[in-house]
């Protein structure tokens, strides 16, 4: 079942390969059939290089595996988590990519700094809070879901307004309408992470540097490309 979606998660796996995001094994896409209520992921501990479409695992959104003979990612209980509070996504991506675990790794948000990251979110890249010893013990990858969910209700963010988090000394996911956005939006990060620590270190070189991007320029590079009148890009 579910073998179109199978193909689209297998080969947005490749693209985080392709797109440098990760090594080895470390990192994750699935997809949602939201009509099912079925999604696809990744398989744990396989090389991308091995990898067939038919190793995707489909899993239902209780944690059960429906489909598949391998074990799914060792991530997927954020996934579900993620696929039950934040009704409008279609696709996750977990990486470890090294811009956006820096930033994570130190427990900072990413500050908007520019338009570039206006593009992409309505504000900064939040950081969660550490999970707590119990946290980690009890369902670590399950209480990880629940930070996030946590965070963006703390701070009254919409998902679809910042497609992105930072784990607290782990790492990023993100999030799209479907794989392929999910992705995308995961070379973004780490673009995005890129572009902030390298603006930190010009700024430190100044005694009179001036770093944040107002508000009204945030909120005109986001609503041309997000908001209900955008006009970037081509409307077919």
């Amino acid at each position: 079942m579910l073998e179109a979606l199978k193909k689209e998660v297998f080969e947005q796996n490749l693209k985080l390969v392709e797109y440098g995001l990760v090594v080895l094994t470390w990192g994750n896409v699935s997809a949602i059939d939201r009509e099912s209520g079925l999604f696809v992921i990744k398989p744990s501990g396989v090389p991308y290089s091995e990898m067939t479409a038919e190793d995707m695992v489909v899993m239902d959104l209780d944690g059960n595996k429906v489909e598949g003979k391998l074990n799914p990612s060792s991530d997927t209980p954020t996934h579900m988590e993620l696929y039950r509070n934040f009704k409008d996504i279609g696709g996750v991506v977990h990486t470890h990519s090294s811009w956006a675990c820096a930033w994570a790794q130190a427990g900072r948000d990413v500050p908007a700094y520019g338009t570039t990251h206006a593009d992409f979110s309505n504000g900064a890249v939040p950081c969660t809070r550490g999970l707590t010893k119990e946290e980690v013990e009890s369902a670590y990858e399950l209480n990880t879901g629940r930070v996030i969910v946590e965070e963006f209700a703390k701070r009254g963010i919409s998902p679809k307004a910042c497609p992105a988090v930072l784990i607290h000394r782990h790492g990023p996911f993100t999030w799209g309408e479907n794989a392929q956005k999910a992705v995308e939006n995961a070379l973004i990060l780490e673009e995005v992470c890129n572009m902030a620590y390298r603006t930190e270190s010009v700024a430190a070189l100044s005694t009179d540097s001036n770093i944040g991007i107002e508000d009204y320029l945030l909120e005109k590079h986001y609503n041309r490309k997000h908001g209900k009148n955008a006009y970037y890009g081509q409307k077919l």
